[in-house]
């Protein structure tokens, strides 16, 4: 799935072509991605300007006039700016033609992506409820010391919690607790401040670079040029399990924690 540098890239691929420009329609080849798509994509949002082009967690929102349209790319789904006339591909579901003769077209093979509404001055329910952003002053490792008192649930589920912090998947989870050299088995409860200020710092770092560096390539992810990224090279545990640690030499070891497959360094981590 992609994950916060992905999207974060996607973001920042398509603001220039979109911000203050107007939508002229919106087509959808199908009635739904993951949910339905709701009627106001196609009645309210054409005519209206795009006035910013947003990031929360890992949801896309195209702030409009009178609303916003929210996108969520879901386990395969990219975005495109393509000039008008581009043949359809297969899983082409939408397209949000520009009033400048392009269009952003959105592709997603398994369909669980979504295209919401937000009417101006609401919340989207699966918007309320999201903690701080990883990259926000809000975040931190007191942030991370005060909610985790008395929880007894593994460090990695509690850090990877959309209400504790937002966007940090598995791949950035495991990244970042073996860079902050925490056992994600750990309870969280157990984890000290000290340690959870080396954890909050692990986290803004490896997610500020990845996004530099184009986010990870996974097997369905292109960035919005059409070029992959260039984190995966770099991974140190993620999807290493049984190879040497790439700092102690010692064998990786694996399971799976909240049904999420975890790797860690039983030498390096804590």
């Amino acid at each position: 799935m992609p994950e916060l540098p992905e999207v974060e890239t996607t973001r920042r691929g398509i603001e220039p072509h979109l911000l203050r420009r107007r939508i002229a329609r919106a087509v959808l080849r199908r009635p739904d991605l993951r949910w339905p798509i709701p009627p106001e994509i196609t009645q309210e949002l054409p005519g209206q300007r795009i006035e910013a082009v947003e990031r929360r967690a890992k949801y896309l929102i195209l702030r409009a006039e009178t609303g916003d349209a929210i996108l969520h790319l879901g386990m395969s789904g990219s975005l495109r700016v393509l000039p008008a006339g581009v043949p359809v591909r297969t899983h082409d579901h939408v397209d949000l033609e520009l009033d400048d003769g392009q269009l952003l077209r959105f592709n997603d093979p398994r369909r669980f992506g979504a295209l919401l509404w937000q009417a101006r001055g609401q919340v989207h329910p699966l918007l309320a409820g999201l903690g701080p952003e990883p990259l926000s002053a809000e975040f931190s490792g007191e942030h991370l010391f005060r909610l985790s008192r008395g929880r007894a649930a593994p460090v990695k589920t509690f850090l990877m919690d959309q209400a504790i912090v937002v966007g940090v998947g598995n791949i950035y989870a495991a990244e970042s607790l073996f860079r902050a050299g925490i056992d994600p088995r750990r309870a969280a409860g157990k984890v000290s401040v000290v340690r959870y200020h080396a954890l909050a710092e692990a986290v803004r770092e490896i997610l500020a670079y990845a996004i530099v560096r184009g986010g990870t390539t996974l097997r369905d992810f292109l960035a919005p040029d059409g070029a992959p990224g260039y984190f995966e090279q770099e991974l140190l545990v993620y999807g290493r399990e049984g190879e040497a640690c790439k700092v102690c030499g010692a064998p990786l070891k694996h399971m799976a924690l909240g049904q999420r497959a975890t790797v860690w360094c039983p030498r390096c981590q804590r």
